[in-house]
């Protein structure tokens, strides 16, 4: 009798073993030796290559951050060394940031992607077309960036020393600008169809976007390091930011604080928060398998055009697996975002120097990889 209450515990524990397997993500083992130090080999050379200062670089296996580490400098006058901890701008991959809050919202029922805008914000100066929020998420709604058509702002003063935390009052900045297109004509990206989402996203969550970044994003991954890049100096942990002059030279960059962008390009953090972020992008921990799903297929115009962009992200086929990425500029910093949802590995860089091309260091990442087997 005691013998089959053995059998019977023996196979109970196998059964919980099995289901334990097959529930579980797999979790991938960090990196050997010899892949840390040809990644490492890489990117001293893709530095000096690019004649960029430093940069950080994460890299997923398995759907899991199995390394993270920066190389070069984050100081190059003060010889202070870039790691894993040190703070670098997102630039525009700030803006999956804002459509994943944005898709929550819409999961929740309080966001709807096919209503205007004004819908969420009806002080917003009227719009010669009705723009939805699909469209903003999209670029598909004619809203000028930075260069490519008039952008045409409201004056406004304000008594708040840091008026912009509050993204409404960024919109002062674009708000009278005449629209390039008919919404939903064509693609055309705009860091400031961004800004106004990140407003639209506010309000549809009745709470200040710092609070729903909290509670939905920063607080879920455990992330230390992300943060608003809001004016500051002296902190310690953040890079200096580079870029190279017309007669070649590689100069620090003037100090801007990118904080009224918000979700166009507000973010900041290390590369472990960023290489986490990645991480709960891929395996669906912020929104559900359908909604991820959603976002990451590529739109289409109103005749039915086919684009690369899906809701937040850009979506294209390499080597017959999809490939998911978004890459980020400003003066000062340049970073990228690239998964591989089939293979479930993926690549996240972030670079102090604006000069750098940082698709070139995650190529060199995977190069370094094939050389290390």
């Amino acid at each position: 009798m005691m013998l089959n209450c053995l059998r019977r515990t023996a196979l109970s524990f196998a059964v919980i073993a099995l289901l334990f397997l097959f529930i579980l993500p797999l979790q991938a083992r960090e990196l050997n030796n010899r892949q840390q130090q040809m990644i490492r080999q890489a990117m001293l050379k893709e530095l000096k290559k690019q004649g960029a200062v430093g940069v950080a670089v994460g890299y997923l296996q398995n759907g899991q951050v199995v390394h993270a580490e920066g190389y070069g400098y984050a100081d190059l006058a003060n010889k202070q060394q870039l790691s894993k901890s040190t703070v670098m701008n997102w630039a525009s991959n700030s803006k999956p940031v804002m459509a994943i809050l944005a898709l929550q919202l819409i999961e929740k029922g309080q966001l709807d992607l096919g209503a205007d805008i004004h819908d969420y914000l009806p002080n917003y100066p009227p719009t010669t077309s009705r723009i939805t929020t699909r469209q903003l998420l999209c670029h598909q709604s004619g809203i000028p960036h930075y260069k490519n058509g008039p952008v045409v702002g409201t004056p406004r003063k304000f008594r708040e020393q840091l008026p912009y935390l509050d993204p409404v009052n960024a919109l002062h900045k674009f708000d009278k600008s005449p629209l390039l297109f008919q919404p939903g004509a064509k693609y055309s990206y705009s860091s400031y169809a961004y800004v106004l989402l990140s407003a639209v996203v506010q309000a549809a969550g009745k709470e200040p976007i710092d609070q729903q970044l909290e509670k939905r994003i920063i607080q879920p991954l455990r992330l230390t390091s992300f943060e608003l890049d809001v004016p500051e100096s002296n902190n310690r942990n953040w890079s200096v930011g580079y870029y190279r002059n017309s007669n070649g030279q590689v100069l620090p960059a003037p100090e801007e604080a990118h904080y009224w962008k918000h979700g166009a390009g507000g973010y900041k953090s290390n590369i472990r928060d960023f290489a986490r972020w990645a991480q709960a992008v891929m395996n669906d921990e912020l929104i559900s398998a359908r909604t991820r799903k959603l976002m990451w297929t590529a739109q289409r115009t109103n005749n039915g055009q086919a684009t690369k962009k899906g809701l937040g992200v850009t979506v294209e086929v390499q080597n017959r697996q999809p490939k998911i990425s978004h890459n980020g500029s400003q003066t000062e910093a340049r970073s990228r975002m690239v998964l591989y949802p089939s293979s479930r590995n993926g690549v996240v860089i972030l670079c102090n120097s604006n000069h750098a091309n940082p698709g070139r260091f995650s190529t060199a990442v995977y190069r370094a990889l094939r050389a290390a087997r």
